[in-house]
């Protein structure tokens, strides 16, 4: 037989294109096929003939000339022409590859005139595998009685007809039958793998064992043929799976198909990775149908969780597993996605698979016909229900639906456009470079095959993976850092306009006199009457900008002509609404200036909608969409927007008084108002002394500071005496043993993530002992000038014990020192109180719990002597302080305004807002309003069982409904009053505060509107939400988010819920703020949406207790190009210090990897202020859920090996053999390729795991696995920052990434390892890195607590935000008890609310000329928006 001949042949790769090019398509797309072979990898082309012609003419197997032993193909001009096409594209993807790598900045490595270079180890040239390789097996041979393939196929025992049936011919496919006991091998012997790659690159892989009929489902060698060498394997398919657990796997050779059954005892494992793959792509795309939205971590969860079926030759799935085989499971995702809707979102672009890519490193788009086999699913899986169509009320549903239609029709023209410009695919990977089919939806509808070309989809099988996913990721990136544009004024006018005196006439005499000015009360333009009071559009200089609108405040005539007093209104779309606004809306704003009459253009009516008297009850009515009727020149009001803040707040109430209302404007009262709160004053004058003025009592921004007061100073007012041992920069790299830390060269940044090293020290604070001004030349105080002289408090890190006394006291606690400072009062950032704690006349975690600005101190230090000592006498009781130099007003007064304002709080007692927490979790919101004092959560919506059991257990009072919240609505609206489960539903007027976090995951992705995301968005969860919100129509509504909320779809989705709240008759606006600068060692940026009913108060957000690291505080949004930040001030510094890990969990006993006891007892005290307040009052033995999931063996030890270091990750992992508990022992990782990016190391060594470091394709036989560094990390991290973090430690003073829903070491937040232990953190650790208290409860397995505390909203930051609703909440019962209003009371409410506060006003300095009315007399342009801070 020529067989050996062929065998001979040596392999070349040069082969792989053509052959594998003409492959038999699978068949998915429901045409029906004869042959099971649903899909199949082939090496010959063409058609198999049939067995009588191989007998005929003896084995038609190629035949080939060895030409200088390259195997020369018969010359085929086609196919030269495909191997050309073939070899540029790989270099045109080579180029683009190494172009990205090369977008990360260059490491320069110097390579020491190295020892020759490490050879790569020697390789078979067949199959690929290390001829050094321990696991390197050979086929034993054949039994004597085997026969070769022609003559076995001939034998009675496999055939199905009878002898003298003229069966053959009648074959239209090859003879099928089944093997059993079958080993697959190369030319050498070497038993090897069939599935990566090697028949697709034409090497002959042979197998023997025993063939079966077909028929016969029995896989022992009874009634089977021995067959030795059969083949070569031209194919192999898979034909789906037998009744739905295994697949079958078949071969096809020159004369027959054979279907697998069970391997030869040799070449089980082999084979046992092969049915792992398999069936590991089965669960992921079955997994991914039904939750597009989930997580890599959700993944890995599922697959751990999942127990393989019986008879497979492995007892786990592992992470190793789904790592390994990624390139095959997101191939067969692919398949899926091709088979799928052209509707439906690609599964390949969930954040799941695309976490999977980015790691595993997988080559997209390979071309179809040379793909592996797909799995048919022949039928789409059944989706779980999701949520149901978003029931939204009338008002809601009209904004969405009517008023946005439109608008997506014209971003959709937009769009079309602008993809025009753009590339829509990377031209690189093989889907790219293939023809259009013709057949599929999309290509019906192209012009080219008769279609309309509407649609405007790429041919399905040609749509780009490659750039859908990079598309989906960027969708995810937000970028924080875009420059700052100046918010848009008015009129910058640049000349005078001439005057047209004919159009313009005064009406009547003056009314009043003043100055050089004559006022009037009429005036007549263009034989048309206005009136101070009548608004009127303005002309921009430039006439393609649109009118301008304002309120006419005062006209007079004065040296500069005919002028009047513009107040401006500001249109929707210059506001953070954009192009959602409603065109006819106009907003008040303190923007005010002087024009020249001559540019006003007519007289429009701006109506007042003021809101109505039944508002709250009005809520889910159909309400007409329209205000007022669009006729050219009506336009309505309802809010006053700051421009700064994005704050829509109800019209100020200021009326003018009878003297001046001829020329009132509001903007100018309260621009005045501000400038005159930000002047700085002294008064109470006392004495003079060596030619300086004494004052009892300065004020800056509204608030009162006396001798005697505590005030806050940034960090760099004043220094200690003290020098403190600088947190350590950490100490410079030891050389590294590159042989065994390989990786370790990839740790060129000094940034750790998660590292405290930048943090900002919290503020510094004194206590005034006097406030003086000096005494100028004429004999006059300088009272421009204010100084103040202060004793220096030190806190317990500035004293020579640092950071180690801090960790173990109070954060409020304080040590009095004699030292004193004399600074400038403008330095002062608030004021505080600190008291001597003998002189309380309450417990001191009364005192400190009752506001975030008390301290308190016990000793008095001293720096000299390093000692601690009682304090003097003057540094104590209120009472007698500062009367020592007789100068009498001491600060009696201090004190009894602390008591009186505590006694005032008690005496308004505040009844607790009834709450409504939908998409409630576990409770963290509801847990942090109940902490502030502010509500009482009495219902409940949490559609994920567990996490409703858990809100049940902490909340027994509240009806938690486990329904879908859409349902409910639809019951609440059409007047039902409870459920199918007999739970009473709220009613209307029953909701005071409606608060929850919408998950948003269906359209967090894919950052453009188009129909299909919209139609996705108009039934998302945020619509359902604000449809409560309007049928509710509660006093307060806050809406909880991740930071991308702000930015999701251009921030459509941000400007639409804003409009909607706003045409409800809402107050509102939105920032983001930082979970760690409320008192939680974790790093978590929130999205907040606030609103407050008309005549309430719109809480402002609360400014941060802690100072944070930096880079995670940036809370900018950019909107249209405009950045908004919140109200805070405190951006610099804080009041204390940041909460670090250690603070947050140093305190737990110690566990394993895995452990799961539910109760222990905690071994020890709580170690620090954080653990104090987070155990609670009560003594509490129990510890709860301190456990942690149990990783597999190799997870395990790849943990156990990670050093203890701070900033430690996979990158420190040695390159060693390891037995695993599980009694495998890890291969050490093989560096085989020449790594083009990152050279070789100080030795010479290789740094490339994988033929793509040199620059070509990857080679699937390049995978190593069971290796204790994963050998996917070094494989794709150049890419990606080399994967920093991933298996990577907590730092005991850092803090915590933002805690997931399943810690994973290899997930995005790969930081979590305990910073000691060889286990990832435990549910309870992960709950304090949130802050909640120990004794809240968990419910389900570990799994679902981890979720539960990772999807929550932080307690503490809950409670910040719940003590600024108290406040305003304060604010109005005091504003109706005494019947002021305006802002000043609402400063008496605060300070009752949170101790003591005062206003700050953001400094403005003078405007630039530039922005400045050019006029004469024109007033300055103004916008200063007031802020209100805690001390």
């Amino acid at each position: 037989m020529e067989t050996e001949e062929a065998a001979a042949s040596s392999s070349s790769s040069s082969a792989t294109g053509s052959k594998s090019r003409k492959a038999r398509r699978s068949k998915s797309n429901g045409e029906n096929k004869k042959s099971p072979a649903s899909a199949r990898v082939t090496r010959s082309s063409g058609r198999q003939p049939t067995i009588l012609a191989l007998f005929s003419k003896g084995s038609n197997k190629r035949k080939s000339d060895e030409v200088n032993g390259e195997v020369k193909q018969e010359t085929n001009p086609e196919k030269e022409e495909e191997e050309l096409e073939e070899k540029e594209q790989d270099e045109k993807r080579i180029k683009i590859e190494t172009k990205e790598g090369s977008e990360i900045k260059e490491e320069a490595t110097q390579v020491k005139t190295a020892p020759p270079a490490k050879t790569t180890p020697p390789k078979c040239v067949d199959c690929r595998q290390y001829l050094d390789d321990p696991d390197l097996k050979f086929f034993q041979g054949d039994p004597d009685n085997a026969l070769e393939e022609p003559e076995m196929l001939t034998d009675e025992r496999l055939s199905i007809f009878d002898a003298n049936e003229d069966g053959f011919e009648s074959y239209e496919d090859l003879p099928q039958h089944k093997v059993t006991s079958f080993s697959v091998y190369d030319k050498k012997g070497h038993l090897c793998p069939f599935d990566t790659g090697l028949i697709e690159r034409n090497i002959e892989l042979y197998f023997s064992g025993a063939v079966k009929p077909i028929y016969d489902d029995n896989p022992c060698l009874d009634g089977g043929v021995r067959a030795k060498k059969l083949g070569p394997i031209n194919a192999w398919w898979i034909t789906g799976f037998d009744g739905g657990e295994r697949a079958l796997i078949g071969f096809t050779t020159a004369f027959a198909d054979y279907i697998l059954m069970e391997p030869s005892e040799e070449y089980a494992p082999t084979f046992a990775l092969m049915q792992e793959k398999i069936y590991m792509s089965k669960i992921v795309v079955e997994f991914l149908q039904n939750n597009p939205d989930v997580s890599y971590e959700d993944l890995l969860n599922k697959i751990e969780t999942t127990v393989p079926p019986a008879g497979l030759n492995f007892n786990r799935f592992t992470e190793d597993s789904l790592l390994r085989h990624a390139q095959f499971v997101v191939e067969q995702v692919e398949s899926y996605d091709e088979a799928g809707d052209s509707d439906e979102p690609p599964v390949l672009i969930t954040p799941c698979m695309r976490d999977l890519i980015k790691l595993a490193g997988v080559t997209l788009g390979k071309r179809r016909a040379a793909r592996r086999q797909a799995i048919r699913h022949p039928t789409k899986i059944d989706k779980d229900k999701g949520p149901t169509k978003a029931t939204t009320t009338k008002l809601v549903y009209l904004i969405f639906d009517t008023f946005f239609s439109e608008q997506i029709e014209k971003n959709e023209r937009e769009e079309d456009k602008e993809n025009a410009m753009k590339r829509r695919r990377c031209g690189v990977c093989e889907v790219c470079q293939q023809p259009e089919c013709g057949k599929c939806k999309a290509c019906q509808n192209m012009i080219k095959f008769g279609g309309s070309g509407r649609s405007k989809q790429a041919c399905l099988q040609r749509r780009c993976p490659n750039l859908a996913v990079r598309e989906a990721d960027e969708d995810e990136e937000v970028d924080d850092n875009i420059p700052e544009m100046p918010s848009p004024k008015k009129m910058l006018q640049g000349r005078k306009k001439k005057q047209n005196k004919s159009r313009i006439s005064w009406v009547g005499e003056p009314i009043k006199r003043d100055g050089k000015k004559d006022y009037y009360q009429k005036v007549c333009i263009d034989s048309e009457t206005l009136e101070v009071g009548d608004c009127v559009s303005v002309s921009p200089d430039e006439p393609s900008k649109p009118l301008y609108l304002a309120r006419v405040t005062a006209l007079w005539e004065d040296s500069s002509g005919q002028m009047f007093h513009a107040h401006w209104f500001c249109q929707g779309i210059d506001t953070v609404l954009g192009k959602t606004s409603d065109s006819l809306e106009l907003f008040l704003v303190d923007e005010c200036e002087d024009m020249q009459l001559s540019y006003i253009h007519g007289k429009v009516n701006v109506v007042y909608k003021a809101p109505s008297e039944n508002w709250a009850l009005e809520g889910g009515l159909d309400m007409e969409i329209k205000m007022v009727e669009d006729d050219g020149r009506t336009y309505f009001y309802q809010m006053w927007y700051d421009q700064e803040y994005a704050r829509f707040e109800s019209p100020p109430k200021i009326q003018p008084s009878e003297d001046n209302k001829y020329k009132f404007c509001m903007s100018c009262a309260r621009l005045d108002e501000v400038r005159q709160k930000e002047i700085l004053k002294v008064m109470e004058p006392q004495e003079e002394v060596d030619g300086k003025m004494f004052y009892g009592l300065a004020t800056k921004n509204g608030v009162q500071y006396r001798i005697g007061d505590g005030v806050f100073l940034l960090p760099e007012a004043f220094s200690f005496s003290m020098k403190l041992a600088s947190p350590a920069k950490r100490p410079k790299k030891e050389a590294v043993d590159e042989e065994l830390y390989p990786e370790h060269y990839r740790k060129s940044s000094e940034y750790i993530k998660g590292s405290n090293q930048d943090a900002p020290e919290p503020y510094r604070v004194g206590r005034i002992k006097e406030i003086f001004c000096s005494i100028r030349s004429n004999g006059k105080p300088n009272e421009a000038d204010i100084k103040l002289r202060l004793y220096k408090f030190y806190r317990p890190e500035n004293t020579h014990k640092s950071m180690k006394a801090s960790y173990h006291s109070d954060i409020n606690l304080l040590y009095w020192s004699d030292e004193e400072v004399t600074l400038d009062f403008k330095a002062v950032q608030g004021r505080c109180t600190v008291e001597y704690g003998e002189d309380l006349t309450e417990c001191i975690q009364d005192y400190s719990a009752s506001g975030s600005d008390r301290f308190y101190f016990l000793e008095a230090y001293s720096a000299k002597t390093k000692s601690f000592e009682d304090p003097p006498n003057h540094a104590r009781r209120a009472g007698n302080k500062g009367k020592g130099k007789g100068k009498g007003k001491g600060k009696g007064k201090s004190v009894s305004a602390l008591e009186q304002s505590k006694q005032e709080a008690a005496e308004v007692k505040l009844p607790k807002l009834r709450t409504l927490d939908v998409f409630s979790g576990c409770g963290g919101l509801s847990e942090g309003f109940h902490q502030a004092g502010i509500s009482e959560t009495l219902w409940a919506i949490e559609m994920w069982e567990p996490a409703a059991q858990a809100f049940r257990l902490n909340n027994p009072g509240t009806t938690v409904f486990t329904e879908d919240c859409n349902v409910l609505l639809k019951l609440v609206m059409s007047g039902e009053k409870s459920n199918s489960l007999g739970q009473k539903l709220p009613q209307k007027g029953d909701v005071e505060m409606l608060c929850g976090g919408p998950p948003c995951q269906g359209f967090s992705g894919m950052n453009r509107f188009n129909s299909r995301t919209y139609s996705k968005f108009k039934n998302s969860l945020v619509v359902s939400f604000l449809s409560y919100c309007d049928y509710y129509r509660p006093r307060f509504f806050l809406l909880e988010n991740v930071r991308n909320f702000v930015s999701f779809k251009r921030s459509m989705v941000l400007k639409l819920t804003l409009r909607c709240l706003v045409r409800m008759g809402y107050q509102c606006t939105f920032g983001v703020l930082q979970a760690g600068q409320y008192g939680v060692a974790q790093t978590r940026r929130r999205a907040i949406v606030l609103a407050a009913a008309p005549g309430e108060k719109l809480p402002m957000f609360p400014e941060p207790l802690h100072v944070f690291a930096p880079r995670a505080c940036q809370l900018s949004v950019v909107v249209d190009d405009k950045k908004f930040v919140s109200n805070i001030t405190r951006t610099y510094s804080g009041p204390f210090r940041t909460i670090t890990v250690r603070d947050t969990m140093s305190d737990l006993p110690e566990i394993r990897n895995g452990a799961s006891a539910l109760e222990i007892s905690y071994n020890g005290e709580p170690q620090s202020w954080f653990q104090r307040q987070i155990r609670g009052s009560q003594y509490q033995p129990i510890l709860r859920d301190h456990i942690c999931k149990d990783m597999s063996a190799l997870v395990a030890a790849r943990m156990r090996h990670i050093p203890l270091a701070p900033g430690s990750d996979w990158r420190d992992l040695p390159n060693i053999e390891v037995r695993l508990s599980d009694g495998i022992t890890t291969r050490k990782l093989r560096y085989t390729h020449h790594e083009k990016k990152n050279g070789r190391s100080s030795t010479g060594a290789l740094r490339g795991v994988c033929s793509c470091a040199e620059g070509k394709p990857c080679d699937p036989a390049d995978r190593q696995f069971n290796t204790l560094i994963p050998w996917c990390l070094p494989h794709t991290g150049n890419r990606h920052n080399h994967w920093a973090g991933l298996y990577g430690r907590l730092e005991w003073d850092g803090f915590f990434s933002t805690t997931v829903t399943n810690p994973e070491p290899m997930g995005k937040q790969g930081r979590v390892l305990h910073p000691e232990q060889h286990r990832v953190v435990s549910v309870r650790e992960c709950a304090r890195s949130q802050g909640f208290p120990d004794t809240y409860r968990l419910f389900g397995n570990v799994l679902d607590k981890h979720r539960q505390v990772g999807n929550a909203v932080p307690p503490p930051l809950a409670r910040s935000i719940g003590l600024e609703i108290k406040s305003c909440v304060l604010a109005k019962v005091k504003e109706e008890a005494t019947g002021i209003s305006g802002r000043a009371d609402s400063q008496l409410a605060c300070a009752l609310a949170e101790g003591s506060w005062k206003w700050r006003l953001p400094s403005r300095g003078p405007k630039p000329a530039s922005a400045r009315a050019t006029l004469p007399g024109a007033s300055w342009l103004w916008t200063v928006a007031s802020v209100l801070t805690p001390s």
